[in-house]
């Protein structure tokens, strides 16, 4: 059995809220989604490091952001095995394509990944993603850009 998340987190990867602002997003997320009947628990979390924020089986393919090109799913495990075996001091990497400088949370995610400090779960949320005035809306609470991320594990 497959477990759905919607993940919100900030878009730049080493960002972190004050508690207080991480709460007020949290109540925004919570208020946004449907009665779940005490389903869809909701976490919130912060990370001593970066962490990777992956859509799981959603994930169909990574595209380079230079030049469009799709990338290796082997490449993207090794770039982030090695930022993650550094402690995630950096992002940066050049896709094998057309070798632009670029960041692994700047990757074409298809469905969008992410690379976070912060994040807001919510297990089964029971609906779509969010729209782009619902996220303004948790952005302008948490003080900071959000992207979400619709993962299935």
């Amino acid at each position: 059995m497959s477990d759905d998340y919607l993940t919100v987190i900030p878009t730049d990867p080493w960002w972190q809220p004050a508690e207080e602002a991480a709460e007020r997003a949290a109540a925004v997320v919570a208020a946004l989604l449907p009665d779940r009947d005490g389903g869809g628990e909701q976490e919130v979390t912060w990370h001593d490091t970066v962490e990777v924020v992956t859509c799981g089986q959603n994930l169909e393919r990574i595209r380079c952001p230079g030049c469009g090109a799709d990338l290796s799913m082997q490449w993207w495990g090794r770039e982030v095995t090695l930022r993650q075996e550094e402690g995630f001091t950096t992002l940066g990497a050049a896709p094998p394509c057309c070798g632009v400088e670029t960041s692994l949370n700047d990757l074409v995610y298809d469905w969008p990944c992410g690379f976070a400090r912060f994040e807001i779960d919510v297990l089964c949320p029971e609906r779509g993603p969010l729209s782009a005035r619902e996220l303004a809306r948790v952005a302008e609470a948490l003080g900071h850009p959000v992207r979400q991320i619709l993962s299935r594990f």
